[in-house]
């Protein structure tokens, strides 16, 4: 049997996504190291890109890395949407009270920039967490985490950014996540010659599908599609040319000629089809967001669906807003003091709960709006009501400010 290997550490992170970088470098910034785990053997950029809205940014200003990006990419004002069965086009607002609108990035892109404000060896890769338990004899909260390869390591704090399907929800008592009976699917065209499709963001709807493409740069694309799950669907989950050819073929069929160009263009590297998962609001509510010095972000805490775009943003949110109680505690005492970080996990999981619920809440509501049936009283609802009044104060919530972390003086600051 393989010898435990014991490390000890301060703050220890599960996951390596956009909640776990982004959590390191928001207590980086407030003078503590945290540990990131992440079980595969490199940054992983499932989704190739993803749209940031304004909340995201002040988020990112927060963390000191939103000027690696804003150079590379254009803002979006507004999209067009094209209801296929009616011809009517809608024009979307995309920002509101000129605060800007949203921007696409690259996922992959976003995941370097984080990771490139940590230490080089703040990030485990090939590190699979198998379980974890409170170590009973001490006398301050100490978690024992094991790891796949025999690996032992102690932490103060420990937070589960692991994802959907997270190994410290489950331990905290949290409900799983549940099918919302729509699925996904995401890839990223890309034209070596240049697209020449122009740089607006165009979507389109059919009876229980939804589609859009975000031009990223001259030569790169971002489409997606969403539907209502169906048994056709969960075939086409492991088969990239299947999902490209269903695409096409089937629940694109009635898009424009430019969508399925678009389509024909992916890069199969970058295709994935993924069902939709999201937390039951009142089970994050009334549920175990923390105990003691542990507690989930990002997705671990609150999967939603995409259709607000707010996914990452919240997870960006979390970070900032983790890192700025967590950073208040440890500077008011000099040090990590599990029964004040305690404390102040409590208090962002209060700043939290409520603001993700509604997050959670309106994406669902949007797409069951825009994936709604062929009836005119739904159709009256979805073109005349929805995008003209309801999705405006929907995407509202991407006004929001995380708010800054605290400062540091020269006494705090790491060696």
């Amino acid at each position: 049997m393989e010898m435990e290997r014991i490390a000890e550490e301060e703050v220890v992170i599960v996951g390596a996504g956009i909640a776990g970088l982004a959590t390191a470098v928001a207590l980086k910034r407030v003078g503590i190291r945290a540990l990131v785990l992440e079980r595969s053997d490199c940054l992983r950029a499932t989704g190739a890109a993803l749209t940031l809205f304004p909340n995201a940014w002040r988020a990112l200003d927060a963390l000191g890395v939103s000027h690696k990006l804003t150079p590379l990419y254009a803002v979006r004002e507004k999209s067009y949407v094209t209801n296929v069965t009616t011809g009517a086009i809608q024009e979307v607002a995309l920002s509101r009270n000129n605060r800007g609108g949203p921007i696409t990035v690259h996922r992959k892109a976003l995941l370097e920039s984080l990771a490139e404000e940590l230490p080089s060896n703040s990030i485990r890769f090939s590190s699979k967490l198998i379980s974890f338990e409170v170590e009973a004899q001490a006398q301050e909260g100490l978690y024992i985490i094991r790891l796949e390869d025999g690996t032992v390591i102690t932490a103060k704090v420990l937070i589960g950014c692991d994802g959907v399907h997270s190994l410290v929800a489950r331990k905290l008592g949290l409900a799983e996540a549940v099918n919302s009976g729509r699925s996904a699917v995401r890839g990223l065209a890309v034209f070596q010659e240049g697209h020449r499709l122009g740089d607006e963001v165009q979507q389109f709807l059919d009876v229980g599908i939804r589609a859009g493409m975000v031009p990223l740069n001259d030569k790169e694309i971002y489409w997606f599609l969403t539907f209502k799950s169906t048994l056709q669907g969960e075939g086409m989950a492991r088969d990239p040319e299947q999902i490209q050819r269903q695409v096409i073929e089937n629940f694109g069929k009635n898009f424009p000629p430019t969508y399925a160009e678009v389509v024909r263009h992916c890069d199969l590297s970058t295709l994935t089809w993924a069902p939709l998962l999201m937390r039951l609001p009142w089970h994050l509510i009334f549920g175990n967001v923390s105990k003691g010095t542990m507690t989930v972000a990002g997705d671990a805490m609150h999967p939603m669906t995409p259709d607000l775009g707010q996914g990452g943003c919240s997870a960006l949110e979390d970070a900032v807003v983790l890192g700025r109680h967590i950073g208040n505690s440890f500077i008011d005492n000099g040090r990590l003091v599990p029964g004040a970080v305690a404390r102040a996990i409590e208090g962002y999981v209060k700043e939290r709960r409520w603001r993700t619920t509604g997050l959670i809440t309106g994406s669902y509501i949007s797409g069951w709006a825009q994936l709604g049936g062929d009836g005119w009283l739904m159709k009256l609802f979805r073109d005349v009501i929805f995008y003209r009044f309801i999705f405006k104060r929907l995407v509202g919530g991407a006004d929001y400010d995380c708010g800054k972390l605290p400062l540091l003086n020269e006494q705090n600051k790491p060696q």
